[in-house]
């Protein structure tokens, strides 16, 4: 399959179906956090597929690289987050053990996506 667009790669969709996941799972939340856990989850969660398309927009494979190391960083911040929130209550492992699993795979995914395009074997 050719791809044409950023919205072809699969760890966009996946990146977007993750952020989806997280404005229902933060729907719930206790309206306090509005501004503390609901937010930054958010924020991280966006970023992931914003980074992905970012990058693939500025149509040079070093820069592409780069952003899909940020969206690596913020798909690791939002799994702590997420992780934190079961923590303290605000979700429970049922609801969380699926958003859990799905960050797993694309992180996978962004590694051998990375792998790919550099060659580096430390695309963690």
């Amino acid at each position: 399959m050719k791809i044409s667009s950023y919205q072809d790669l699969d760890v966009w969709k996946r990146g977007m179906d993750i952020a989806v996941s997280i404005f229902m799972l933060t729907k719930a939340y206790p309206s306090d956090e509005k501004f503390g856990m609901i937010s930054q989850m958010r924020r991280a969660a966006n970023s992931i597929p914003a980074n992905i398309a970012e990058g693939w927009a500025r149509q040079s494979k070093k820069e592409f690289v780069y952003f899909l190391r940020v969206a690596q960083g913020s798909l690791r911040e939002l799994e702590t987050h997420l992780l934190l929130s079961q923590r303290c209550g605000l979700s429970d492992t049922p609801t969380t053990t699926p958003i859990l699993a799905e960050i797993t795979i694309l992180s996978k995914q962004l590694r051998a996506l990375l792998i790919s395009l550099s060659g580096a074997k430390d695309a963690q």
